[in-house]
């Protein structure tokens, strides 16, 4: 008996239209109704964002694997973007192709690597090329990124009237393009290719026994993961026009993976609603707490303490994240009805 074909079995088919266009329709509802309640110009940093957490997903949620090094490729688009934009040219567009390309180049090369080890040593070479990139933006390459000070970078308006410095516009874009990875990543993860995969992440033995190189598809979807990093981190430098060693530190994966947690990993509508609790307590806790001290009169522990107690008691009490844990209560009442 023949082995099914590795590779060429898998393309990818399109995502049913209806059920994609009116999640597509949600997001964007969602994204317009939550700037009504926080301010315009935080929206673009939410999106961002939002497309950082999603490509983690794919890594993790879909694939399997736990990285502590996602935003060396973050770091790089908004690197690439910016060292294009202030030595090259101030092309928006090609900034970020830029930005993608240089993250894509190195995702192909240490995913050669990585992708050799699993758990632990996964997560933390990754974590160990992100310090690597760190210091590298630090020190030996502080000539031309400025080190510690940061590099200041303009672009021009996309198409010529378009200034991603305006707050509006800012928004407008970058919420566009989180609808695109979106649509982009609910078509591939629900393709054949995206089935192969989660099916990697289930039992890698099984799937080699099949015939499948299981490598190959694990490098291009790391390579994917990667690049959709790099295209958030481009945005940022784009939007904000302005690039230090914080956008590449290795502490920044920590607000990645909590928000994955919270939503609850391999769901992309979870990714994005567990992104979203996150920047909310994030950003409302230092507020919070003051007045909640002014309140009480009396001197609370500083509201990082408190978004570590928040997060664990979130992820530790909705252990399959917010959309898991509803899954689960929603088949256990529909076995219970069934029962009855």
């Amino acid at each position: 008996m023949s082995s099914p074909a590795p590779s060429s079995a898998f393309p990818v088919s399109p995502a049913p239209r209806g059920g994609l266009v009116r999640e597509l329709a949600l997001i964007a509802a969602g994204l317009v109704l939550l700037s009504f309640v926080i301010r315009i110009h935080w929206m673009a940093d939410f999106a961002v964002f939002f497309i950082l957490v999603l490509s983690f997903d794919l890594l993790y949620g879909y694939m399997g694997h736990l990285s502590f090094g996602h935003m060396l490729y973050f770091g790089a688009g908004a690197y690439g973007a910016a060292l294009w934009l202030v030595y090259g040219n101030a092309s928006a567009l090609i900034a970020l192709g830029v930005g993608m390309a240089v993250a894509a180049a190195m995702a192909a090369l240490w995913g050669g690597i990585v992708l050799r080890t699993h758990g632990a040593s996964f997560a933390l070479i990754n974590m160990a090329f992100n310090e690597i990139g760190h210091f590298l933006v630090q020190s030996p390459l502080a000539a031309y990124t400025l080190g510690e000070d940061g590099l200041s970078c303009s672009a021009d308006p996309l198409f010529g009237v378009i200034s991603l410095h305006e707050d509006r516009w800012a928004f407008v874009f970058t919420g566009s393009m989180l609808l695109a990875v979106y649509a982009l990543l609910r078509v591939l993860t629900r393709s054949p290719f995206g089935i192969l995969v989660r099916s990697i992440r289930e039992n890698e033995s099984r799937v080699q026994f099949l015939g499948y190189d299981t490598f190959r598809f694990k490098w291009v979807t790391f390579v994917i993961a990667s690049t959709i990093a790099a295209l958030a981190g481009a945005l940022f430098t784009l939007v904000q026009g302005f690039v230090s060693p914080r956008v590449i530190s290795p502490f920044g994966n920590v607000d990645v993976i909590f928000a994955v947690l919270i939503g609850g990993a391999g769901h992309l509508g979870g990714a994005l609603i567990g992104a979203a609790v996150f920047l909310a307590i994030k950003n409302f806790l230092p507020v919070m707490i003051p007045e909640l001290s002014r309140w009480l009169d009396v001197k609370l522990p500083q509201w990082e303490l408190w978004l570590g107690i928040v997060l664990l008691v979130i992820v530790f009490s909705l252990r399959g994240g917010i959309v898991g844990t509803l899954r689960a209560r929603w088949r256990k009442s529909r076995a219970v009805e069934a029962g009855a």
